[in-house]
């Protein structure tokens, strides 16, 4: 008997090493090849960012290329003009800068107050969960659908036609939904604790929200916010189908005026190259002083981000 069972022990330990053996074999085999699929992703994703960063240095290059000898001091001060070497853009600049100027305090305060309904005075539920749902779907549609909305609204119910008050309430619908969406995912990013000590020590909510939450949250929803406007004013679609002029000689003196932007400029300055080759460069000079625009506008973003992160 003890030898029978000395001989079963025997083959069962055995069995158990076979067993651990390919188990381990397996193990190797699988971990070989996520290695393999490591080195293959790294590849790939290398060869994306290097083709992006070509292609971005190519299109920097035509354009300064260009744009050499167009843009100076005469092309920013100067009135646009049908023929190609007195032509400017200082109408141009004014139009983009009070489209800002509507769109940018529109879209923050309308973006920031709905954030914080959504996400400290709303109750959690089905009805919340369905809102935020559309609002990060509005996130996503096309452009030119902001248009035809604002053509409908604001250019023919409210009679604003193409002026810089129907143009800059247009952008701001298609940058609320991106601003209302970054300031959420900011303020989500709070620790309950900040709050639960601020009421700890008998602070009301209002008062929580504007000492602890929003300073707090402040890097994440300025961010976001210079981001969208930096969008908004390099979009073409939605003036265009508002009917904002391809060319106009005046200068907009208020918000009731009719304007033209940066981005409508270049558009027509690129469809007219056919019929004079001197407007390729006209455009390309436009490219880069909205270039230098949304530079200038990414920089203070990263600079109110850096602040704020050191203060708070």
């Amino acid at each position: 008997m003890r030898e029978t069972s000395y001989i079963h022990n025997t083959n069962k330990d055995s069995k158990n090493g076979v067993i651990t053996y390919i188990d381990n074999e397996l193990a190797h085999k699988r971990m070989k090849k996520r290695i393999m699929m490591d080195k293959a992703a790294r590849i790939i994703f290398s060869f994306t960012i290097v083709f992006a960063l070509f292609v971005l240095v190519l299109l920097i290059y035509r354009v300064v290329s260009q744009s050499i000898g167009w843009l100076d001091f005469q092309f920013l001060t100067s009135k646009l003009s049908i023929s190609a070497e007195k032509a400017g853009i200082k109408g141009v600049i004014v139009g983009s800068i009070l489209l800002m100027a509507i769109v940018a305090p529109v879209t923050l305060l309308l973006g920031l107050a709905t954030a914080i309904h959504m996400e400290e005075y709303s109750k959690k539920g089905v009805i919340q969960s369905l809102i935020n749902t559309n609002i990060s779907n509005l996130s996503g549609v096309p452009s030119v659908i902001f248009g035809l909305l604002g053509l409908t609204v604001f250019g023919r119910l409210l009679n604003l036609g193409s002026t810089v008050l129907a143009g800059g309430l247009t952008m701001s619908l298609l940058v609320l939904p991106i601003v209302v969406v970054a300031s959420q995912e900011a303020i989500k990013a709070v620790p309950n604790s900040l709050r639960d000590a601020s009421y700890a020590l008998g602070a009301t909510k209002w008062t929580t929200i504007r000492r602890i939450v929003l300073p707090s949250a402040l890097p994440g929803i300025m961010t976001g916010s210079i981001l969208s406007l930096s969008r908004a004013i390099g979009e073409t679609a939605p003036l265009v189908v508002l009917g904002i002029p391809t060319l106009i000689l005046t200068t907009p003196n208020s918000f009731m005026d009719d304007f033209t932007a940066l981005p409508i400029q270049i558009y027509y300055w690129t469809l007219d190259t056919v019929l004079t080759k001197e407007y390729a460069n006209l455009a390309a000079a436009t490219i880069a002083v909205l270039l230098m625009l949304l530079f200038l506008m990414n920089s203070i973003a990263i600079i109110i981000r850096n602040k704020f992160q050191r203060r708070y």
